[in-house]
């Protein structure tokens, strides 16, 4: 197994898949960085080199992408403003209701469910 930004990437996936298991990191992030580096689609994770890892820690960090644990705290804390500041969303948030104008009448269940600050 291969540690990345605090996730594991399975040998077994091509390294354009595994990448996109990094909070953060979606397919076409992910795409842009095999292509710069000039991995196949279906170059393993496996196959990686030390100096290939270090290459795509470099090119994360120039491409100043805000991942794990950093975008998690950001988003946190735009939802914590939200409540703080007591606009619509984040009342709507602090009472568990839909936040995007959905239905309440019957299908307000699994907004209550999801609460999450």
């Amino acid at each position: 197994m291969l540690y990345i930004l605090e996730t594991k990437l399975p040998e077994s996936k091509s390294v354009f898949i595994a990448l996109t298991s990094i909070y953060g990191i979606g397919h076409s992030t992910s795409l842009q960085i095999c292509k710069k580096l000039g991995f196949s689609l279906n170059f393993k994770v496996g196959n990686l080199t030390e100096k290939q890892t270090i290459e795509i820690l470099k090119l994360i960090e120039i491409l100043n992408l805000t991942t794990t644990n950093e975008l998690k705290q950001s988003k946190s804390q735009i939802l914590k403003n939200l409540i703080e500041i007591k606009c619509y969303k984040g009342l709507r948030r602090n009472k568990g209701l839909p936040v995007r104008g959905q239905r309440t009448h019957t299908y307000a269940k699994s907004a209550r469910k999801n609460k999450t600050y």
